[in-house]
């Protein structure tokens, strides 16, 4: 009973805030659309669209690679247009792509759909954490993102258990009614985004004395901040970890340990329920830039450990297998908590505030890089080397968050920057 006060008043205090309050409701509703992409895109794609595994493939890296460059120009748009305006632009196209997916099975067009979902949801979370960082201050902004990152995942696990629905009828007929209704959904959450006070919108550029440049931003530009950028690398290195959850645990699963398969969905589900529950208590203080980066620290930790436990589930018996997997996933999922408690504090505290949108745009174009190159990266790794290939892994996850702690003891005087 004691502890419950101590969690409860950050999210109830966020929630009365009427932008998060409109933020957290398109956010859920968004998600419910992305679980389905998440889900079915490549069951569509293999069964009902019949492409093989290396057009799929080919596929999803031209969309991730256009997703990193939507996150920079995004964010730049951010600080130089509406950005209340841009945020709706950009989900609204996502929920156009997911109604035309299904559309051809013609690589290029697939390839082409698939670009923009990816590009323009890639782009949103970049204005959104622009309009965040305006929005919000110290221990609010804190809780806000842990809030949005809470309801992101509860409609995602909603959108995913929708989608069991056309993938038990198995006809290309429901996979489409189900493409055409996640994107419905999405444009609603578009629409619900138009209540955003207009307060949210950078400063718009003054006329006076900007003849020559009457568009140009003030304030520092991030690609000549080096601590910025190496923020975004080694965050963007941590963010690998997704790639071991997505694609290495369920390979690792089917081929190198005797575990039964329904352990990969049983790890999802810990995994989901655990950020649900979690991520708002265990982001408060993130604020602190060197609590921000101990939280961190202490994720690459318990990442490397949750490595070596998920290596050292093959080779034995079922029993011991399944029991090392779900200390692997615990662990995992608490580093994945953490790190992005931290690196998302970091990354508002140490951006100039006179151009957040350009930085956060910066900021997630390091997650998008990571999240491209993870599953080679975790393919080349722990998929091909076993237990050599996890301690390696293990060694870049620590790596990289003990990195961004030194960053933080360097930094922890910080910038002075005027309040927005």
């Amino acid at each position: 009973m004691p502890v419950l006060p101590r969690l409860r008043p950050p999210a109830l205090t966020a929630l009365g805030d009427p932008v998060l309050r409109i933020l957290a409701s398109a956010a859920l509703v968004n998600a419910l659309g992305r679980g389905v992409f998440l889900t079915l895109s490549i069951l569509y794609l293999t069964l009902a669209a019949g492409l093989s595994a290396a057009a799929v493939a080919v596929v999803l890296t031209i969309a991730s690679g256009v997703g990193v460059l939507t996150s920079v120009v995004a964010g730049h748009l951010a600080d130089r247009v509406s950005a209340r305006l841009l945020l709706v632009v950009l989900v609204a196209a996502e929920g156009c792509a997911l109604i035309v997916f299904t559309w051809s099975p013609a690589v290029v067009v697939v390839a082409a759909i698939a670009s923009l979902a990816i590009g323009a949801n890639r782009a949103s979370n970049a204005v959104r954490s622009a309009i965040v960082a305006r929005a919000f201050e110290g221990p609010a902004r804190a809780a806000t993102r842990a809030v949005l990152r809470t309801v992101a995942n509860a409609g995602i696990a909603a959108g995913s258990a929708a989608a069991g629905i056309p993938v038990l009828i198995g006809s290309p007929a429901a996979y489409r009614v189900t493409f055409i209704v996640a994107g419905c959904t999405t444009l609603a959450g578009a629409v619900t985004l138009l209540a955003l006070p207009r307060s949210v919108d950078g400063r718009a550029p003054s006329p006076v004395g900007a003849v020559s440049h009457p568009t140009a931003p003030l304030g520092r530009s991030p690609f000549r901040d080096p601590r910025y950028l190496a923020l975004t690398l080694l965050a963007g290195v941590f963010a690998m970890q997704f790639g071991v959850a997505e694609v290495a645990l369920p390979l690792w699963v089917v081929s190198d340990t005797r575990a039964p398969h329904v352990i990969v969905s049983i790890a999802l589900i810990v995994n989901t329920a655990g950020v649900i529950l979690l991520q708002i208590p265990l982001s408060r203080g993130s604020e602190d830039l060197r609590r921000a980066g101990s939280m961190t620290g202490l994720a690459g930790a318990l990442m490397a450990v949750a490595c070596v436990a998920y290596g050292g589930a093959s080779g034995v018996v079922a029993p011991l297998a399944v029991a090392l997997l779900l200390a692997a996933v615990l662990l995992h999922t608490f580093a994945e908590i953490l790190s992005s408690a931290g690196t998302w504090s970091l990354s508002f505290e140490l951006a100039d505030r006179a151009r957040p949108g350009a930085y956060q745009g910066v900021f997630a174009m390091g997650f998008s890089l990571g999240s491209m190159l993870a599953p080679l990266v975790v393919t080349l790794t722990a998929l091909d080397h076993g237990m050599p290939g996890w301690i390696a892994l293990a060694a870049v996850f620590l790596g990289s968050a003990l990195g961004v702690r030194a960053l933080t003891r360097l930094s922890s005087v910080g910038r002075d920057r005027p309040v927005a």
